[in-house]
């Protein structure tokens, strides 16, 4: 794969996690995503591991909200996230072994 393929690809997921983040996260996740789409080959693992932070945080915010579609949505998008960066090789396929 090249690595204007997987940036591409990468940008696709932050799009989807940034549409079912709140306004504050959002932004992060639009940083991100614009990093991602101007940054070298070798920031990509970094951003996966960014983007799977920001990921667990919306979940847990919307537990604790109580919003159970929300965290579904999220939970989905998150998974699909994780999926990209280990079939990529940007991640572990144990969470143990994630840098």
């Amino acid at each position: 794969m090249t690595s204007q393929y997987l940036a591409g690809e990468l940008s696709v997921r932050l799009e989807r996690l940034q549409e079912v983040t709140s306004a504050g996260r959002a932004a992060q996740v639009a940083r991100l995503r614009h990093r991602v789409e101007s940054c070298p080959l070798a920031w990509l693992t970094d951003a996966v591991s960014r983007a799977l932070d920001i990921a667990d945080n919306v979940c847990w915010d919307s537990l604790t909200q109580g919003d159970a579609e929300m965290f579904a949505r999220q939970a989905s998008v998150s998974a699909d996230l994780r999926q990209f960066g280990i079939c990529a090789h940007l991640l572990a396929e144990d969470p143990a072994e994630d840098g």
